[in-house]
């Protein structure tokens, strides 16, 4: 029943542009939708539509619903969809122009002669009397016209409009990567915020230790005023970073908010990532790398398509210069007040040869051709842009696997250093700046593993992206 009344709400509204068929409503006769990608960011292989992801379901949101959510909600994939949809559409009209147009023309008038010695002549009936009579005149005409042929050039227009829709639907995907990364980014932000803030407490708390010990040994008279000073700075200081690096956290939640399309203060519940260590998959050359993001990176295909969309503008401008070959047809037929009621009919062929265009057509052509050369100085340009992205995508991510390593030999040395020094404070055998720097080192290289970890993570993604294969399936699991 709810069909039916969609179906009939539709005639009603627009009776001229729709039409009846086995599939309901005939919107799309040459299904030019059915190229184009289902919603803005569904994945194919979802269970369910992930653009009907649950916001007050009451669970954590995994990195998966985050990505969901950002592909479906960000304006960029929406965009991007909107723009291959409206490709699709100029796929279907170059597609019609393999059909016949049919016009109808209708003209209803009434005819009497002018009075007062005008000098209009319309055509009348006079009666026995004299007097004139107004003539009715109702004068249906119905005309076809079908293109036969017109030397490549609906050809040539067809395939730039298919082309361009290729283009269109490969930037879509390239956005769907681009959307997806940035989630992915600002989701490690915000544990890595929250796990900078976190080292920052410990920091303070051990800075809040030294500055006990360091009191404790003041009064006592066995140190100086000037190391209770001095622990009192730092734990000052130590207290700062922390205020510091809780806002950033704050700062991160709302900025991934903003990256899946919502308030900046939208109060998210958002699951801890699984966190798995550097592994050698960085080993890979890079020069293989580097070929298969070239045959994999959809902007780099799309780049290709419009290449190909180009050269089939300037086949179209040429045939401009050719004639065009169709069938015309038309049927008239006339009533009038009167009983002589006459019909008429014509069928025949029609070439249409452009002499001269003021130069439109020569114009035409060169425009095309100098697009062309953009075409393809464009993906020359991106071309070499790929190579350097997956590059720099490949050390980025070799330096952070590295930086992991030392990061964590690092921390397990600077814990140790700092239990040293804060055992031979206490024991009166060092002073407070050893333990003191000792601190510091230990705070910054707990600092620097949370950063190489996530940075490693973050880099593994922006790899996939550079290669053109960012998918869910690069995203860690358990």
């Amino acid at each position: 029943m709810k069909m039916r009344a969609l179906f009939a709400s539709c005639l009603l509204s627009c009776p001229l542009a729709a039409f009846p068929g086995q599939d309901g409503i005939l919107d799309d006769p040459f299904a030019t939708s059915r190229q184009v990608s289902p919603s803005p960011g569904k994945r194919q292989s979802a269970p369910v539509d992930p653009c009907r992801l649950d916001k007050n379901s009451g669970h954590a949101w995994t990195l998966v619903d985050v990505v969901d959510q950002a592909l479906c909600s960000n304006p960029q994939t929406r965009q991007a969809w909107a723009n291959a949809r409206f490709q699709a559409a100029q796929v279907g009209i170059a597609k019609s122009a393999y059909l016949p147009t049919v016009t109808l023309n209708t003209s209803v008038a009434r005819s009497m002669n002018a009075a007062g010695g005008s000098n209009l002549q319309l055509t009348t009936i006079t009666s026995a009397g004299g007097a004139s009579q107004p003539i009715n005149r109702f004068t249906p005409v119905v005309s076809l016209n079908y293109l036969l042929y017109n030397f490549g050039g609906r050809e040539a227009q067809l395939e730039s409009a298919q082309r361009t829709l290729e283009a269109s639907n490969w930037t879509h995907d390239a956005t769907l990567q681009t959307v997806m990364f940035a989630a992915i980014q600002a989701y490690y932000q915000v544990f890595a915020t929250q796990a900078a803030a976190q080292a920052a407490l410990v920091s303070e708390q051990a800075g809040n230790e030294a500055l006990n010990a360091a009191q404790k040994r003041y009064e006592v008279g066995a140190a100086a005023l000037a190391d209770a000073l001095q622990a009192k700075t730092a734990f000052a200081q130590a207290r700062l970073n922390r205020q510091k690096t809780e806002g950033d956290a704050r700062v991160a939640i709302g900025s991934l908010a903003n990256a899946l399309g919502l308030d900046a203060d939208y109060r998210l519940d958002i699951a801890a990532p699984f966190l798995p260590k550097p592994d050698a998959e960085q080993e890979t050359m890079v020069h293989r790398l580097i070929e298969e993001a070239k045959a994999m990176r959809p902007d780099l295909a799309a780049a290709e398509a419009t290449v190909k969309a180009a050269e089939a503008n300037v086949r179209a401008a040429e045939a401009g210069h050719w004639p065009s070959i169709s069938v015309i047809s038309n049927y008239g037929y006339s009533h009038t007040s009167l009983p002589s009621d006459t019909q008429s009919w014509t069928i025949g062929m029609q070439v249409s040869l452009p002499l001269f265009t003021g130069f439109n057509v020569t114009y035409q052509i060169r425009s095309a051709e100098e697009q062309l050369e953009v075409k393809r100085a464009d993906y020359d340009k991106l071309e070499q842009s790929v190579s350097l992205d997956v590059w720099r995508a490949y050390q980025l991510l070799n330096t952070a696997h590295e930086s992991f390593k030392s990061s964590e030999d690092l921390v397990t040395s600077a814990d140790q250093s700092e239990k040293v020094a804060m055992g031979r404070y206490k024991a009166g055998a060092g002073n407070i700046i050893d333990l003191l720097n000792a601190q510091a080192s230990h705070a910054n290289a707990r600092l620097q593993l949370i950063q190489a970890q996530y940075t490693w993570l973050t880099q593994k993604a922006q790899l996939a992206q550079a290669l053109g294969r960012l998918d869910f399936s690069s995203i860690p699991s358990r």
